[in-house]
């Protein structure tokens, strides 16, 4: 009897411990990652941009590929939204820095695991922060920063005697008055710069923008619902409108009755202008560097810091570059992120700006491109760098351009053009 109680306690106790066994087993090895496949879709860059990126992380996560896919700029925005609006589309994608109101519903945050907002804030730029962070959630990382600047010809400067290019928009009006050449009927033989117009003038719109925030105004209320650009304020000295002053200033350069009349509807377009030595300035991004040694590869040209306001309290710069970001889409949004935060630092970020020759978003790099020949300039107004939310950028720019026009083409007072656009931004955010 006690014979039988022994083996049949045995049965029962020693599959109990040997399952028990297994299972502590089996919990000490690692679980595999399951296996992720990422599309990747981006504007701009090339594959080779990024092949050696992606296998160094890939290397890393053997469970993630990716696969990259370069998207021209016209066709790049209308396939990414009918993607997403049939449940398709990429995981990763680029997102332009005024693209955050129309695509806020439709990419996911980082998670905190994996960046903090703090972390973020240390690492990136302040207009990164103004344009992919909503409460506290971080939408998007900049793989860059670029801004305005001003493109010179030195060779006109040098011989009308002028040695540096103008720091401030009072330096400005002089060297325009100097460097524009016409003839006795008043027509413009040479531009001192292309400003003035709107769609003869490459990147007209951001221009005025950036004197708009220079002169103070407030682009838009406080909870986003309304323009506010039209504005009055009253600084204690004086009360006027910022935007106002500022649409203004930017179309005098089109009315041929004033002393700093340079342009007009008719000039050539103003990068073929600059390159031809058409004009003697021009406002615009880094990225037109290669643009002008290409098409000029003899021009003596030179860029210089964006003038600024004489009597400023800091510099103001305006902002244009893309992000990364994941769609609200993706099966392996964790993956997409652990790669963008990945790419984001700095020794990969170094590796992309080397590429593509763009200046840094990340402050650590800015210090080292500071004294860079080409985008020294740009990498340090990127500090300083701003922009405003725009809940569509096209029809905005559309808004703008027309309201430049009707200024120089007699059509409205600036007075009323300014409303008029304002009255038309607020309509599309109420929308």
């Amino acid at each position: 009897m006690a014979k039988f109680k022994t083996i049949t306690l045995y049965t029962i106790i020693a599959p109990v411990l040997i399952f028990g066994l297994t299972a502590a087993l089996s919990g000490c090895k690692p679980v595999k990652p399951q296996d992720v496949e990422l599309e990747f879709w981006g504007v701009f860059d090339d594959s080779d941009v990024y092949r050696d990126l992606i296998k160094g992380f890939t290397d890393q996560n053997r469970n993630i590929k990716i696969n990259y896919t370069k998207k021209t700029y016209q066709e790049y925005e209308k396939s990414l939204l009918e993607a997403m609006a049939a449940g398709r589309g990429p995981d990763i994608f680029m997102l332009h820095n005024t693209w955050f109101p129309k695509y806020e519903d439709k990419i996911s945050s980082a998670p905190e695991n994996l960046i903090t907002l703090k972390k973020f804030k240390e690492d990136f730029v302040d207009a990164a922060v103004f344009d992919f962070v909503k409460d506290n959630g971080i939408y998007a990382f900049p793989l860059y920063v670029d801004t305005l600047a001003l493109y010179y010809n030195k060779d006109i400067f040098n011989t009308a005697g002028i040695p540096d290019p103008p720091k401030t928009w009072e330096e400005f009006l002089v060297d325009v008055e100097k460097l524009t050449v016409k003839d006795e009927r008043n027509n413009i033989m040479r531009a001192g710069a292309a400003i003035g117009a709107a769609r003869n003038v490459n990147r007209s719109t951001d221009i005025l923008s950036l004197l708009m925030l220079q002169s103070g105004a407030r682009m838009v209320s406080e909870k986003k619902t309304a323009a506010e650009f039209d504005r009055t304020v009253d600084t204690g000295k004086e009360k006027f409108s910022p935007g106002e002053r500022a649409l203004r200033f930017y179309t005098n350069f089109s009315d041929p009755l004033n002393p700093v009349y340079t342009w007009n509807t008719r000039t050539h377009y103003s990068i073929d202008a600059f390159y031809e030595g058409a004009a003697a300035m021009m406002f615009n991004y880094s990225h037109h560097l290669s643009t002008i040694r290409a098409k000029s590869p003899y021009l003596n040209f030179g860029a210089a810091p964006m003038p600024q306001l004489q009597d400023k309290e800091f510099d103001v710069n305006y902002a244009n570059y893309w992000g990364l970001a994941v769609s609200k889409n993706s099966k392996g949004a964790e993956a997409a992120w652990k790669f963008i935060v990945w790419l984001s630092q700095k020794e990969n970020s170094q590796k992309y700006l080397e590429k593509v020759k763009k200046p840094a978003s990340r402050r650590d790099l800015i210090l080292e491109q500071k004294n860079d020949p080409d985008l020294g300039i740009f990498a340090e107004q990127a500090l300083s760098a701003r922009s405003w939310y725009q809940v569509d950028n096209s029809a905005i720019e559309t808004i703008f351009a027309d309201m430049i026009e009707s200024v120089i083409l007699g059509e409205e007072t600036v007075e009323k053009a300014i409303k008029k656009a304002a009255a038309q931004v607020s309509i599309l955010m109420k929308k």
